[in-house]
């Protein structure tokens, strides 16, 4: 997604899975893309189709950071949560409750695995 919004791509098409519709779905609510839908492409297989959100012709998306990786996992508590970019961003986290933001995980209190930071 950060690639095909520096060259200002409408649309991005992923294979789907579970956990990347609930990360997409998160995004959405925060305003970094404005649409997600499931389709089937020829031979059934599943895509997930990424509508991805301008400003004035400026992507919402500017940098992606990813925090946890295969060979070293980040794990965060509520109270370790902090804003990123002075409120205009988000660390995305993987909790006992789902994908949440860092907002939505402070509300519910819960932590879990930082995925990634978006500004």
């Amino acid at each position: 997604m950060k690639n095909a919004s520096a060259v200002s791509k409408k649309t991005v098409v992923l294979p789907f899975s579970k956990l990347k519709q609930a990360i997409a779905v998160c995004l959405r609510d925060l305003g970094f893309i404005t649409e997600v839908s499931k389709k089937t492409e020829k031979d059934n297989i599943s895509v997930l189709e990424i509508t991805l959100s301008y400003n004035g012709g400026v992507s919402k998306i500017n940098d992606v950071k990813r925090i946890s990786k295969p060979s070293r996992r980040v794990y965060f508590g509520a109270k370790d949560l902090h804003t990123v970019k002075n409120g205009h961003g988000a660390t995305i986290l993987s909790t006992p409750k789902g994908i949440l933001s860092n907002s939505q995980a402070k509300k519910e209190l819960v932590g879990g695995e930082a995925l990634f930071m978006i500004w």
